[in-house]
């Protein structure tokens, strides 16, 4: 599946892309268009994020602009620069979809999108915005607007169970996250021996795609078959993970279409929708419902974090205090990190990879017996959601660190001002577990949100 492209009428062979790809799967002459090998790609969108070789309308006429904006699918309130690394655009579809008077449109949107989505309107970086942005996407014209926190809280709770039943009864350690489409696709490519590490749950954009098909469609009356599912990104990868076959557990494809920050920064301006002026609205319930925890999912060491907020109580059966609730030894954006974490009796030890470009060396580890951890968490872009390849883009290579910086620290801002900072606090939850998954690993959950990979001998 083609999810990343360099276009190579446009493509002036600067390289940029070369230094960013974490997969190394971009090959090519200097000065000379540069090509992407699909074998190796684990299509992150970092080449897009930092590629600068483009086509304008000043510099290059409205005809070629045109017909190249058209040919990616985008629609004509587009006029900003179209660089020769792009992803593939959805956009039509979803504009079909939402014209259809027969489809029931649900939308989530991740966590790091709403620090990021207002930048596309002229907002100073890092901007929090989660209430303009359900308010945006109802405007849009989603029958629901529904929120991937309440999955990446449903995450914690299946994660946080397998961590827990794979220490206390000899299951495979350490064990990797799996919420990363790109790092689950680069360790499935290089060393699919290894894929017994990581955990068999979906990522959050996964878990609720199942979730609007069943238990969103009974609470809401309506067809599954009549469903739309649609997905706000900030990783251009999450469209390639969408489309794995194996991602049918509603039985049909679990979520449908999947856009980027930018895409929907596109739909918007597309229906003329005035940002400035949307009034805060609220995401619907109860798929909207969230915590502290699923909102730092959108950076690096946050999934580390949510899930030993709420592993603390699974282990101990007490609660983290509130001075303790932040976990600062699992903060930071440096390559490779280490904590170990005292949950009860247990001296828990975990470790945070941010950049794909740093696995290799910890999967030596593991492979050579050298890899003293339990737990350890993985993210592809630089310093993980908040600056995935599906976020705005930066005409100004200086803005880059500033926006990564002000994204993170909005997120934890969002964190630390919500009444409820643990997974297992959603009342949202305790309600899809009593009404409809039973329990954390149990039958149902595992049905629906849990997955095998290749190399991993149909699961573990």
């Amino acid at each position: 599946m083609t999810v990343i492209s360099i276009d190579k009428d446009i493509c002036t062979g600067c390289q940029e892309c070369t230094k960013v790809c974490p997969a190394y799967a971009i090959e090519g002459n200097p000065h000379e268009p540069q090509t992407i090998v699909e074998e190796r790609c684990v299509m992150c969108g970092q080449c897009v994020q930092k590629c600068k070789s483009y086509i304008s309308i000043i510099d290059h006429g409205a005809a070629l602009y045109a017909e190249k904006r058209a040919a990616r699918g985008l629609p004509e309130v587009v006029k900003e620069p179209l660089f020769a690394a792009h992803n593939v655009s959805h956009i039509n579809e979803v504009l079909n979809a939402l014209a259809d008077p027969s489809k029931v449109t649900m939308v989530q949107s991740a966590p790091a999108v709403r620090v990021a989505i207002a930048e596309e309107f002229g907002m100073p970086l890092g901007t929090l915005s989660p209430g303009k942005l359900a308010a945006a996407l109802r405007k849009v014209g989603f029958k629901k607007v529904y929120d991937t926190d309440f999955s990446a809280d449903l995450t914690i709770m299946e994660e946080g169970t397998e961590l827990v039943q794979r220490v206390t009864k000899g299951g495979t350690l350490p064990m990797f996250t799996s919420c990363c489409p790109a790092w689950v696709r680069y360790l499935e490519n290089n060393r699919p021996h290894l894929t017994k590490h990581l955990s068999t749950c979906k990522s959050p954009q996964q878990m609720l795609g199942p979730v609007f098909k069943t238990f969103g469609a009974k609470i809401n009356n309506t067809d599954p078959q009549s469903i739309f599912s649609v997905s706000i990104m900030p990783c251009t990868c999450k469209e390639f993970e969408c489309s794995r076959p194996e991602m049918n557990s509603s039985g049909m494809r679990d979520v449908d279409v999947v856009l980027t920050t930018r895409e929907l920064g596109y739909l918007i301006k597309h229906f003329n929708i005035d940002w400035a002026k949307l009034q805060e609205e609220e995401f619907d319930m109860p798929l909207g419902d969230y915590t502290g925890a699923g909102v730092i999912f959108g950076v690096t060491g946050g999934v580390m974090e949510a899930a030993i907020r709420t592993g603390y109580t699974l282990v101990t059966g007490k609660e983290l205090g509130e001075k303790d609730v932040d976990i600062m030894p699992v903060r930071g954006t440096d390559g490779f990190r280490r904590a170990a974490i005292k949950v009860g009796d247990l001296t828990l030890k975990v470790g945070i990879v941010t950049n794909l470009k740093n696995i290799d060396p910890v999967l030596d580890q593991l492979e050579n017996g050298a890899l003293d951890c339990h737990f350890v968490e993985v993210m592809t872009c630089p310093q993980g959601c908040v600056s995935g390849g599906g976020q705005p883009k930066l005409f100004n290579e200086a803005e880059y660190a500033d926006a990564w910086k002000n994204r993170r620290k909005a997120t934890f801002d969002c964190d630390k001002n919500l009444p409820k900072r643990k997974s297992h606090e959603n009342p949202s939850i305790k309600k899809i577990y009593d009404e409809f998954l039973k329990e954390p690993c149990g039958h149902e959950s595992h049905h629906l949100l849990h997955t095998h990979y290749k190399g991993s001998e149909g699961g573990h």
